[in-house]
């Protein structure tokens, strides 16, 4: 009952990251043209993580939210992290939301993913890094102060805006009651999985699970767009192929160094304060732009 309850969560997730159209690049670049809330609405879809550790108080259940220091190579892998979602032109959540909407080239990004987890694991790089005691427990009321001052400012405005702020807050309280009872279910836990087995750790091979999870998310995300008829079949050449396959081994690259990808730092990592999770948020951004400002460098060449 509680797996079948899990999956109902993570195929409403991802019907709202659909419907909500959450994406770090598009956030960037609304930014740039003037529009700074969306991506803000994205920096704080976590916020209500609260409400999980909360329960999982109560209820006596195991928290599994765990804080990291701040180091430079996650700083370093959130910015190649960045400049891959940049050329790919989609994050890691809306790449997956491109691939239920139709978009072929995407599974040469996905693929890309595997390829850029598999090279890291191979090269065996250590990262040394310390896990720290959650601090979730002395930042309740920061939360939960933060949570009433976005309510009342989204109640405050249009539809559009509620449907924004609401529609995130809640891929956020979903992710973080979907955390409490299994933890390795974002896609980047699958690939890193995966990446490990392929490199001849045959017991480190993902659980059935986790490719359950990972359909289940795709569920929702084609549901999403089927309801609202934005599905369209987009042929791919190998001109584009390439373009997203080498995308998709920096993101892979960039998430494996940040341990995880835009998905875990939005929603567990930021959200719980964790420093290593605002050194790889601040790298992504920092990447988006530069990537994106380097397209435009490229283009203004070549044409």
């Amino acid at each position: 009952m509680l797996f079948a309850s899990v999956l109902i969560c993570i195929c409403f997730l991802g019907y709202l990251a659909q419907s909500t159209g959450l994406c770090m690049v598009r956030g960037v670049n609304e930014w740039k043209a003037g529009n700074k809330e969306f991506l803000l609405a994205i920096l704080f879809s976590g916020i209500l993580i609260w409400v999980a550790a909360l329960f999982s108080h109560l209820a006596e259940f195991p928290v599994h939210f765990r804080t990291y220091p701040i180091s430079i190579w996650l700083i370093f892998g959130g910015f190649i992290f960045g400049l891959g979602t940049a050329f790919n032109g989609s994050c890691g959540v809306s790449t997956l939301s491109r691939l239920t909407r139709g978009d072929s080239k995407m599974t040469a990004t996905i693929l890309g993913w595997l390829v850029g987890w598999t090279l890291l694991a191979y090269c065996s790089v250590n990262l040394n890094l310390v896990r720290s005691s959650s601090p979730i427990h002395i930042n309740y009321l920061l939360l939960i102060i933060g949570s009433l001052v976005i309510t009342i400012w989204a109640l405050w405005g249009d539809k559009e805006r509620k449907k924004l702020w609401f529609g995130m807050m809640g891929i956020g309280l979903l992710s973080g009651f979907i955390y409490l009872y299994q933890p390795k279910w974002p896609p980047s836990a699958l690939f890193n999985h995966l990446s490990s087995a392929l490199i001849n750790q045959p017991n480190n091979w993902p659980l059935l699970e986790q490719y359950i999870y990972f359909v289940s998310l795709l569920i929702g995300m084609f549901l999403a767009a089927w309801r609202s008829k934005r599905f369209l079949f987009v042929p791919a050449n190998i001109k584009h192929w390439v373009a997203h396959l080498l995308a998709g081994i920096l993101m892979g690259t960039g998430a494996s160094l940040a341990m995880g990808g835009n998905s875990v730092q939005l929603l567990l990592a930021l959200p719980i304060l964790s420093p290593a999770g605002f050194g790889a948020i601040a790298g992504m951004l920092l990447g988006i732009w530069s990537g994106l400002y380097a397209r435009q460098y490229f283009k203004a060449i070549f044409h």
